[in-house]
Formats: C-alpha cells, structure tokens, sequence
C-alpha cells in the first residue's frame, strides 16, 4: 500500500503524520533538515483547549503538561490596571515550540507506520489518476510514491510552487521584539497585556513554565531597527515599570516577530494539499498560525484515513478547503478590519458594531484573540460544511452543527469515565445523552431501554463509530444521541432513536449522503423508560 507523504517536519507536519498512523496510515515524511527543531525559548505556541488536547492524544503524554496553563488574563492601560479575568479549564496551555516538536517527533519516530527521510528536498512531483510521484535531492532514494501528498513545508512552501498555487495577502504587518526570560514579576501565573506603557506602544507578557517569560513588544511598522540595545532598553523599560525596581533576570533568548497575512487560493489540487503555514501566515492580536495549523493537520487526517480504507468517496477531501479554508479566511478578515483601528485609531465605534457588539471595545477584542474567544480567536464552527446536515424537524437547543463539542464525562466502552475529548482522533462518536446511568450495572445496560435499538443502528452505519453514554450534556434533553465527528466537531444532534436519520447523517460526514434524507425524521422511538451505554467492546462496524 503507497503510504501518504507528507513534505516538512514541523509541528504539523510531524502531527499529521501521527494523526495518519494512529488510523493505520502508513506515511513517508520528508524532513529537509538534518536535525529536529531548534531549542529557541523565545519561540513559542499558544495552543487552545482543544488543539492541547489533540497534541496530548498524538503523543500518547500530556505534552501540554510542559507548558503553562494561565490561572488569569490582566490589561494594563499606561501605569493603571484596566481589567482582570480569572481562567478556568478553558486556558489556553503556553510552551516551548520545540517542546511539542520533540514530543511529537519521538511519537512519530515509535511508530511502525511512519517513515522519516532526514536530509531530503523536494525537487518535483507529478500526479496521475492512482497518486503522486515525488523526486527528492538526498540522500538514498530520489523517487517516492504516495497515495496523496500534503505540503506542510512553510511558509516559503516548496509543495505549494510546485502545485502553481498563489499565496496573495500583506507583508508585515505587525513587528514585535521578543525575549525570552526567567524573573519574578508580580503576577506569577497570570499573562498581562500592558497597553500604551511608558516608552512603548504595547507590550506582552506571558509565563512559561519554571519561571520563564516571553515578552513581546509592538514596534512600528518599518520603523526603528530592532537592535541589541534597544531590546534591552525594552527589557529594563518594562521590568521596572512592573516591579517598581529592576529585579534580577536570566535572558535565554531573543528574536524578531514579523507577522504576515497571507491565505493560499487553493489548498487542493488533485491529490495534493496545503496545511500550516505553507497554506495561511497570521498571528495579529492573539490569532495563532500553529494552532490554526493543528487544526488543519485534525481536519484532513481522519478525512484523508476514511477515502484510504475505502469508507468514503474522494469527494469527502474538498471538504478539508471548504472547512479551514474558511474558518482561516474569516479569522483573516477579522483580523484585517479591526487591525488599522487598533494599531492607528480611528473609528473605532463602526467596527466595534460589526465585530463585537454589546462589548467593551478594544481591550476585549484584544483580549478575546489571545485567549481564544471572539471572532479572533474563537474555535471554528464548519456551519456551512458540505459535511453539516441541515437541520432536523426537532430543533435541540445544543452545540451547534458543526461547531466543537463540549468535553464532558463519557462512559467509555470498557466502563471507564473519560472526559470525551480523549475519546476523539478514531472512529465517529455517537454519545447517548441518559440521565441516571452512573447507577446502573453495566452488565444490564445493553439490553435496558433504548440501548438495543440504538446499538443496532450504530452497528448498521455506514461508517465505523464507538458508542458512548453521558449523563447529562448542555442544553440537550434526555435521550438525545450526537453523532459527533473524530475531530470534535459536532455533526448532528437527533432527538431519541431515528436509525434511518441517523444513517442519512453519518453518509453525510463521509462525504457520500443526500441532505434531504438526512432532513427527514426517518423512523423513531422516543424512548421512555430505561437507560444504555456502550458494550464492553463498543459498537462498531468494519469499513
């Protein structure tokens, strides 16, 4: 079997790769550099509950465990305290970049089914009916043969020249001066965007973990050089504003941010595709690129393992542009508008109306980018997937289609309670919602009130699926079942027991199905009485 080949091993490609093989695809990963990522403290992810979660499932370790999670949010405005915000469970983690990739590269390189090239460029590729034949430059083989080809090569992407495809946008649009340090400020745990501080125009500190900082400063667009001195009159700046004094301070690292926009106008062509930065730069007012690229490596892995087995037509992968394309391009957008007010003023009170209504202003869309809410920075919602059945006769008042599921405790199919984010990246999840089963004995669940009917239906889908039980999720009533994507996002909500919809929903996310079937109510059972959860293998069926 040709495996997929993936081209660059950063972060996503690396998590790709890992997101393939744990679905039993084989992948040759094609790593120009002869060593892993560097160790560079001051270059760092900011990742989102649930692209934490992901890296977590990837590498088999809680990764984001390396990390800081932000115990609260603090603005700052010239020498005044302006906001502060408690975080819960919903923080975004902070760590090293080249933490998650060594992570990511040691999950990778224990697996049986990935194959890593060091040391190989690409140099072409070509594509017929049955794959894509790439020429390489290293050492070894100069030709490789893969089922599809994902360029997750960078910015500068050679896969995505190759493939003739445009990458149009704007060309620095922020600059930042970074540092990476260890100190003591006054707000241990706690991130803080210092807005207009003395001597500067915006300045950003967040925690690492063991005491570590990365502080980030605006300089103007083309402006003054970011020299040696002027980031350490930054540093001293900063550090005494803070502190009141100038407290001691280990500087580990240092570096230049440039931030660019940019969207690549397509991000399929034949078997090909684009993801991470060598399909979309951005990263102004808290929007993150590597986040967004893991997003993109989730996305395609199931979809591409699903047209690999044979579950599902190959028009299921367009969904992969439709869906990030989209959601990149909208935070793009967002990002775009709101930019040139905030950075120069202007009319701020138009944009406030269109982008955030009933809010505060500009420290809450600030605010709202770094911590991963708002239009900046909320997780996207694929309402308009092709993939996303319309919606049903029975309205439910719950997540919407297509938008994250919330992570709540679940009846796994060994009996164990897991939170259901770590049940994703597999099969389809369909999840009954059945008030009162933390009291049942297992052993009688699978034949007590709905669940017979409802495992049957699983059983009968046309893709494979694990069934699970909760007691309770937001907003839904008892005996609601969701059938909820591998990754995360939520397909359909069907009020008690319809085989027949249920069926019409599950070929709609493969890519196969017809939206008026999935519409229709098809049969159903209300279901009364009784209560189920999963077997103690799950129900699945083969592909």
């Amino acid at each position: 079997m040709d495996p997929v080949i993936v081209v660059g091993a950063g972060p996503v490609g690396l998590a790709l790769t890992r997101a393939l093989t744990r679905h039993g695809v084989p992948v040759l990963l094609l790593d120009e550099a002869a060593d892993g990522e560097d160790a560079r403290p001051a270059r760092t992810a900011v990742l989102r509950p649930e692209t934490a979660a992901f890296a977590d499932r990837l590498c088999g370790t809680p990764v984001s465990a390396a990390g800081a999670r932000w115990s609260a949010w603090r603005t700052l405005r010239r020498r005044r305290p302006a906001h502060r915000q408690e975080l819960g469970e919903d923080a975004p983690v902070h760590l090293p970049q080249h933490l998650l990739a060594r992570a990511l590269r040691s999950a990778v390189d224990g697996d049986g089914l990935a194959r890593v090239l060091t040391g190989t460029r690409l140099t072409g590729l070509d594509q017929d009916s049955t794959g894509v034949t790439v020429h390489t430059r290293g050492p070894g083989e100069t030709r490789h043969r893969g089922s599809h080809l994902v360029g997750c090569d960078g910015a500068r992407s050679t896969v995505r020249k190759l493939l003739d495809v445009r990458f149009p946008g704007r060309t620095a649009v922020e600059r930042h001066a970074v540092a990476a340090l260890r100190a003591e400020l006054p707000w241990p745990g706690e991130a803080v965007l210092h807005r207009s501080p003395p001597g500067g125009r915006e300045a950003l500190a967040r925690p690492l973990a063991d005491g570590v900082w990365r502080i980030d400063w605006l300089f103007p667009r083309g402006g003054e050089l970011v020299t040696p001195e002027a980031l350490l009159t930054r540093i001293h700046d900063s550090l005494t504003t803070w502190c009141g004094r100038l407290p001691p301070y280990e500087l580990l690292d240092t570096g230049v941010h440039t931030v660019h926009h940019r969207l690549a106008r397509r991000w399929r062509t034949g078997r090909a595709f684009l993801a991470g930065d060598a399909a979309h730069l951005l990263g102004s007012l808290g929007t993150q690129q590597l986040d967004e690229g893991l997003r993109d490596a989730e996305n395609l892995a199931w979809k591409l393992a699903l047209v690999r087995h044979g579950s599902a037509p190959d028009a299921l992968l367009d969904s992969y542009q439709a869906e990030r394309r989209g959601a990149v391009g909208a935070r793009l957008r967002a990002a775009d508008q709101t930019l040139p007010l905030l950075r120069s003023g202007g009319a701020w009170p138009t944009v406030r109306r269109s982008l955030l209504p009933g809010t505060r202003g500009e420290d809450t869309l600030l605010t709202d980018g770094h911590l991963g809410r708002g239009p900046l920075g909320a997780p996207p919602v694929y309402a308009r997937s092709p993939l996303t059945p319309p919606a049903a006769e029975a309205a439910l008042p719950v997540t919407p289609p297509g938008a994250p599921v919330e992570d709540i405790p679940v009846t796994a199919p060994d009996g164990t309670v897991t939170g259901l984010r770590e049940r994703l990246g597999g099969d389809l999840l369909v999840l009954l919602i059945a008030p009162g089963t933390g009291v049942w004995d297992r052993k009688h669940w699978m034949g007590a009130g709905l669940m017979p009917r409802l495992a049957a239906a699983v059983t009968a889908l046309p893709v494979r699926a694990e069934l699970l039980v909760a007691e309770a999720y937001p907003g839904a009533p008892a005996h609601t079942v969701l059938l909820i994507r591998p990754d995360g996002h939520l397909a359909a909500a069907v009020p008690g027991v319809r085989p027949d919809q249920l069926h019409a929903c599950a070929d709609i996310v493969r890519g196969a199905g017809s939206t008026r079937n999935a519409a229709s109510g098809g049969s159903r059972t209300t279901g009364t009485s009784g209560t189920g959860a999963a077997s103690a293998n799950g129900a699945r069926t083969s592909p």
